[in-house]
This record gives structure tokens, sequence and C-alpha cells, in this order.
């Protein structure tokens, strides 16, 4: 097995509750790091002082092509934090978080205290036992409809995270937005430069991947897999895989857009903490998703997507929902290789 994906495995059982709170800080990021990220590029670096845990924007991962402005890295690593905060719930410690607190220092992204003990909910249960269980799930989703009920608690957490998720409902504008999935691929594709950042992050040795995509989740074929980045790098695949999106897309038993009523740092900051909640709060109900963000990542489309859901905002990102078999984990990188030393002055 790539031991890249021990991570997956981690164990509450060997929080350290009895030791120091820097060693329980350290132990809190190995759930961070199970967050979601743009090709799998975990764009996240963690510093402990004292009863303070640092999340800094590791920007040597940062996606110039797909994501100019660093929009999906900020998403990523706040889904990281949210990860710590359902973490540190659930071992009994209260917490508080600040944002963006240093103005000087664009990188350092969220300071989190742990506190002392707090209370424990069902709920804090729920969402803990699902970190391990979520990860994007790329196979097709079976027919079965999502229940009225957990799109509504999807929704609710969502909002109480400071975003909206919105639900494409009518046929006519599943249609359109498949379409706009499809043609976002096709204009991507055919961008020399998109081709070159993906075939970066392609990784044809599964059983060595410590981060990045496998080739075969982009449709290249298991005996071609070897081949995978220099197949992306040379050939326009955007039509195979626009025509692949779109009928993804189409069969999705939701599609689901998450915004925010406006376009800065701190609005991804709450973005993707909302993203976490939701993916979490779906893996509770057996719920898989996945993304389709192409739309969101040119910007002409993207105006497009927010007219075709009739919200006024920022949209942030696609999901596809529904059930489906299990899927493997996407390997991570261990908690030693995104922690910053502390500094003594």
């Amino acid at each position: 097995m790539n031991p890249h994906l021990r991570p997956w495995q981690i164990d509450a059982d060997d929080f350290p509750a009895d030791s120091y709170a820097s060693d329980q800080l350290e132990f809190l990021i190995g759930y961070a790091i199970l967050a979601p990220s743009s090709h799998n590029s975990q764009p996240w670096l963690f510093r402990i002082n004292s009863m303070n845990l640092e999340l800094f924007a590791d920007r040597r991962r940062a996606l110039r092509v797909v994501d100019p402005y660093d929009r999906e890295l900020t998403l990523s690593c706040s889904a990281a934090l949210y990860n710590v905060r359902v973490a540190a719930e659930y071992f009994g410690h209260a917490y508080s978080v600040e944002l963006l607190p240093d103005p000087a220092n664009p990188n350092l992204l969220a300071r989190f205290h742990l506190g002392l003990s707090g209370d424990t909910s069902s709920e804090d249960i729920l969402l803990f036992r699902a970190l391990t269980r979520r990860h994007t799930n790329r196979q097709a989703f079976r027919e079965e409809p999502v229940p009225e009920a957990v799109l509504e608690a999807l929704r609710e957490g969502a909002e109480r995270e400071g975003a909206w998720l919105e639900f494409v409902v009518q046929e006519e504008a599943r249609n359109a937005v498949a379409d706009l999935v499809a043609q976002a691929d096709r204009l991507q594709w055919a961008d020399r430069n998109f081709r070159q950042e993906l075939a970066h992050w392609i990784r044809p040795k599964p059983a060595e991947a410590r981060d990045g995509l496998l080739a075969h989740d982009l449709g290249v074929q298991d005996w071609l897999s070897f081949a995978g980045p220099a197949l992306i790098r040379t050939f326009d695949r955007g039509g195979g895989q626009a025509a692949r999106d779109r009928d993804v897309a189409v069969h999705s038993p939701v599609l689901a857009v998450l915004g925010t009523d406006t376009e800065d740092t701190l609005a991804w900051l709450k973005a993707g903490q909302a993203l976490e909640n939701v993916l979490l709060r779906a893996r509770t109900e057996e719920v898989w998703a996945s993304f389709l963000n192409q739309p969101i990542e040119v910007p002409e489309l993207r105006d497009q997507l927010a007219a075709l859901i009739g919200r006024a905002g920022c949209p942030q990102v696609l999901l596809r929902l529904g059930y489906a078999a299990d899927a493997s984990p996407s390997p991570r990188r261990f908690v030693r290789e995104v922690l910053i030393p502390h500094k003594t002055p």
C-alpha cells in the first residue's frame, strides 16, 4: 500500500489528551491535511506556537493558470482549518479562530487558539467521524435521489459558516450548467499552459504518489498511465473530457453551487469552511461529492453560472452530490512535511 494513504487511518484513540497543548495541536493537524484541494495540491503549512496553531498558504503549490488569484488555494486552506475545528470539538476543547490576523503577512490565513475543556455535541461526533470518510468520489452516482431534508441540512450548514448553497433543480437549468462544464473543459484544454500545469500534478505511479492527481482519474487508460503527463501536455483532450464531464453533470442526482455575497480573501476563507461543513455533513448521510469547478475557473462562464442560478453573489464551488460505491482516497503528505518549526525570538 502507498504509505501516503496512511494519514487516512489516523486513530482518535491516539489523541494525547494528557500531554502538552503543542502535542495536541500537532495531532489535530493530522485531520487538517485530509481536507480537499485543487489538483490535490495540499497548499497548506502549519506552525505551532504554545497553544496557537497558525495556518499559512503555501504559495509554492499555487496553480498559477487555473487559479491565478489563489482563490481555490484559500478555499482549500480554510477547509483544512474547518477540520481542525471539528476535531478540537470532538476531543472536548473550546477554541477561538482569528482570520487574517496579521495584515503585514498575507500568507498567514488564520490563527487557531486551543482552549480548555468544552462541550462535545452529537453533531460534533457525527462530523468528526466523517473526517476520515470524506474524500472526492469521481465515480458515476446512482440515480437515487438525495432526500430534501438532507439537502436542507447542507444548505443550513453552509449558511452558518457565512456562505450560501443553491441547488440546480430544473432540468433546463441542469442542462445549461452541464453545457457550461463542457464549454469550460474545451476552453481550458485548448490552453497549452493549462495542460502543462495539469501535467505537473499528474502522478503516473499511484503506489508512490504523495500529492497530485492519478492519471486514471482523468480518463487516461491504465496501460497509458505511465505516459499520462506527456499525453496531457501534448494533446488537447478537451473534446473527450467535455463529453464525459457533461454526461457526469447531467446524470448526477444533485448539482449544487456554493457561493458568497462578496469576493475577497475573507469571503474565500468563509467559503472554504462552509464547503467542508457541507462535504462532511453529506458523508454523515452516506452522500458522496465531487467537483465540477471548471465554469467557475473561467471568468466569463462564472458570470453565466451566477445568472443561471439566479443568485446575486459569487459562485465559489460547483458540486455534484449523490450515492455511489466507495472509492479510494487520494494520498496525503505526512504532518511532518507541512509543519513549520517554531522560531524563538
